[in-house]
């Protein structure tokens, strides 16, 4: 049933016009944006009181006081951007007040001189997801609340598609002349949680509704996995991203190897998940070698709380007890840092030193 989904989603979308190669900014035209905008550096911004994007964005749940201190914490630290997620059900359970909330958060970030990176479609963690009252974190847990847009649903339920192509032409033309918003980050990780090229009608899609809203920001959606099962995925997002964005968690020889290939497309990059301590990926070698290469630094984590990134992927602590070596985050809810020494090294880059 599922390989028949597939075919109906990508018949639907070759019926649309959608699977045609979409418009991509001029290299030009995307240096010189970056030109304007300094170097980029920040952190995945999620409030410590939020254990996912509904979370966050939910009547009930959102957070102005806690955005507004922890921000603060982020303008403190000379950082200027900050990844955010959105989601669907947030805007089909509450149309209007989503995107009021929304405002809200861009105007707070707008205060303490922070652009925002906005990311639509995730294919990482939990498949299920429900609007609410979110389920509470599972002790030493990394991401254990965090939940996939549109997830197997899409594979599913092909006709959700124009569900999905309304709640992103509405949120991005809304916000398509906002000089608070940085950058669409239209897909993290497609083809995670094994979909591989099962994404890429999705990816395919979201780039033509992002294109004909034609938004005075950039559109991408990051690379992140180079195995054989994502060469068509890789292709479709390097050839079609206004500027190139990526991940990469690992050692800094291999970090500068990823940048020399990136280069070759001519274009901005932006690093939008780095930082991970056990991997090896530090503030204090990685982010000064994206400073000298003039490559955005948007590290994965800001303040410690119920998403539970401070413990690693795959390794719980049932026990729930702080690890002595965080994997992500920079700081605890009462603002105190995991490293005073991570501190200098980024306020010495942001020149807040």
């Amino acid at each position: 049933m599922k390989y028949v989904s597939i075919l109906l989603l990508s018949l639907f979308l070759t019926g649309s016009g959608l699977l045609a190669q979409t418009p991509v900014w001029s290299a030009e035209k995307a240096n010189a944006w970056y030109q304007k905008q300094g170097w980029v550096r920040g952190a995945n911004f999620q409030p410590s009181t939020a254990i996912n994007q509904l979370d966050m964005f939910q009547a009930a749940t959102f957070d102005p006081k806690t955005i507004d201190r922890e921000l603060g914490w982020a303008e403190g630290l000379g950082l200027n951007a900050m990844r955010v997620y959105l989601h669907h059900v947030a805007w089909t359970s509450d149309q209007a007040g989503f995107k009021k909330r929304l405002d809200q958060y861009l105007q707070i970030a707008s205060r303490h001189g922070i652009k925002t990176i906005l990311v639509f479609f995730d294919d990482c963690w939990n498949d299920e997801y429900r609007p609410g009252k979110q389920p509470d974190p599972k002790p030493g847990v990394h991401n254990s609340g965090w939940v996939r847009d549109p997830g197997t649903m899409i594979h599913q339920h092909p006709d959700s598609l124009a569900m999905l192509e309304r709640y992103v032409k509405d949120v991005m033309t809304t916000f398509k002349n906002d000089e608070r918003v940085l950058l669409w980050d239209l897909y993290n990780e497609p083809g995670n949680s094994q979909y591989f090229d099962r994404s890429l009608p999705l990816l395919k899609a979201v780039f033509g509704w992002a294109k004909a809203v034609n938004p005075s920001q950039p559109v991408s959606a990051g690379v992140w996995s180079w195995g054989d099962k994502f060469t068509e995925l890789n292709k479709f997002q390097l050839e079609n991203s206004d500027v190139i964005t990526y991940h990469h968690y690992g050692y800094i020889d291999r970090h500068q190897e990823l940048i020399r290939d990136l280069r070759q497309y001519n274009r901005p990059l932006i690093c939008t998940e780095y930082m991970a301590r056990k991997n090896g990926s530090l503030f204090q070698t990685i982010m000064p070698m994206l400073k000298q290469e003039n490559v955005g630094a948007i590290n994965w984590g800001f303040v410690a709380g119920k998403t539970n990134t401070i413990f690693a992927w795959g390794t719980p602590v049932p026990s729930g007890k702080e690890p002595e070596l965080w994997f992500h985050d920079i700081y605890r809810p009462d603002g105190t840092p995991f490293s005073g020494n991570e501190i200098s090294t980024i306020r010495a880059l942001t020149g807040k030193q």
